[in-house]
């Protein structure tokens, strides 16, 4: 008995199980942990970004508005990408490219494959419809979202683990990866029990401590406005992705000699480096206010639009203790109306 507990407790140490179940069934409808990791993920980002958007003065929950239309385009991108970067998974014969009623088809999202980077694109796209329609700046609600997006990433990720897929090399290391022989994307010749590198893991660490330092980025650096935080954004997550991504080994389309996703990574690099001293040039200050030109909120309690002008920058915290002070101080010194008005 006692030798049992010890090689169970061995074992868990030794390395990190792979969970035994990826769906439940309720009743004729099939729950993929893969969807609600995302779906998880996706509201974690939404909580997050409508606190930071609301204390840049933005109207409460106007990220909804956004997110009908950026989270729909930024799945049907993430799948794009996906299909366009393994193209042997679905095209060519014998395979069910079109029948959505079969499995492999290039519709079956359920079944796993969307890509981050892809994710990005169709997303920055419906974010940027959704700003024009809720009059909210865009590069502001890029900085909002930041945090969140790294947020959702690393929550997203579990979903790879429940469904056994893109781990990394084979390890000897204590928090290797269990992965069943009889998976489908169990690497022909290797001998059973062998682990694998946890990259979902890695990538879930990393987004965590990205999460960690943008916040408090965002709290130190005050000019890191106008895009810029969101840059550092693409410059973490994409440093990260061009190492998780590199010891990988599931199919991938391979580009002089790099995984597709790696020269992703690589442009979400170079592209966040552009964003970082572009936008530092054009806009050397603070933003106004959370709003385009000519646009305000809508709730009845605001009366405030934008005009490019510093002073219309609507600041929700509240005021100094010192400021407190002085205001109740002038008040009492204030002439009566029985001295009349000049």
């Amino acid at each position: 008995m006692s030798l049992a507990l010890h090689s169970t407790f061995t074992g868990v140490l030794a390395s990190i199980p792979s969970p035994p179940v990826s769906y439940i069934d309720l009743g004729p409808l099939r729950i993929h942990f893969y969807a609600l990791c995302i779906i998880a993920g996706i509201i974690a980002a939404v909580l997050l970004t409508n606190h930071r958007l609301t204390r840049r003065g933005a109207e409460p929950w106007v990220v909804i508005d956004i997110s009908i239309l950026a989270v729909p385009i930024a799945i049907i991108g993430a799948r794009i990408f996906h299909v366009l970067t393994h193209p042997n998974f679905y095209f060519g014969e014998g395979k069910n490219t079109w029948n959505p009623f079969e499995p492999g088809s290039v519709w079956a999202i359920w079944e796993g494959g969307i890509a981050i980077f892809g994710a990005l694109i169709g997303g920055a796209v419906g974010a940027y419809l959704g700003c024009r329609w809720t009059g909210i700046r865009f590069w502001t609600f890029a900085d909002a979202l930041a945090p969140g997006l790294l947020l959702a990433q690393a929550m997203g990720r579990f979903g790879n683990w429940f469904n056994k897929e893109l781990y990394g090399l084979p390890t000897d290391l204590p928090w290797g990866l269990e992965i069943p022989s009889d998976n489908s994307a169990f690497p022909p010749g290797l001998p059973e029990g062998t682990l694998f590198h946890p990259t979902f893991l890695y990538e879930v660490l990393w987004n965590g401590l990205g999460v960690i330092v943008l916040l408090w980025l965002s709290r130190k650096a005050t000019s890191l406005q106008w895009g810029r935080l969101f840059a550092i954004y693409l410059i973490w997550y994409s440093a990260g992705r061009v190492v998780w991504e590199s010891i990988r080994i599931d199919p991938s389309e391979i580009i002089l000699g790099l995984r597709s996703n790696v020269w992703a990574a690589i442009v979400g690099i170079v592209v966040g480096l552009a964003i970082l001293v572009v936008q530092s040039l054009r806009h050397p200050g603070l933003e106004p206010s959370a709003y385009q030109p000519g646009r305000g909120r809508k709730d009845l309690d605001a009366d405030v639009e934008s005009q490019d002008n510093p002073s219309d920058y609507v600041d929700v915290s509240e005021p100094p203790s010192e400021e407190v002070a002085a205001g109740a101080s002038a008040t009492s010194t204030a002439p009566t109306d029985t001295e009349g008005t000049r």
